[in-house]
């Protein structure tokens, strides 16, 4: 599991864990039933505290995208969480708006944005499908 902080950007690292796993099985990267590094491992190879992971990992089966097996480990879901639609959207506003602030100041129209977002969805699900 590849997973890459950077605590230049702002966002807390528990989140952008928990950002990055949600990418992983989103893009078929993880498979239902995969078992997920523990803690302490994970924690050692970002060289992050082990309360930020387990956090994240909290995180991530609140929203039933990983599961624990008590004594055995913490797995990616084998079926997906079933969220109401309002709170998918919910669960996105924030990186959408954080999105259009950075296109702003980068001086990118909004066609511009959306032109991006299309092209890396079509790269994105093509190397899911490989």
């Amino acid at each position: 599991m590849q997973i890459h902080i950077t605590s230049s950007d702002g966002v807390p690292i528990y989140i952008q864990i928990v950002n990055q796993v949600k990418h992983l099985v989103a893009s078929g990267r993880l498979a239902p039933g995969e078992e997920i590094p523990p803690i302490r491992t994970l924690a050692e190879m970002l060289v992050v505290n082990p309360n930020t992971v387990a956090r994240a990992y909290l995180e991530l089966e609140r929203a039933g995208i990983v599961t624990k097996r008590h004594g055995t480990g913490t797995y990616v879901a084998e079926t997906k969480p079933t969220l109401s639609r309002r709170e998918k959207l919910k669960a996105l506003t924030p990186r959408v708006d954080a999105l259009l602030v950075e296109a702003g100041q980068l001086d990118l129209a909004l066609d511009e944005v959306m032109a991006l977002l299309q092209e890396r969805n079509e790269i994105i699900y093509k190397e899911a499908t490989k």
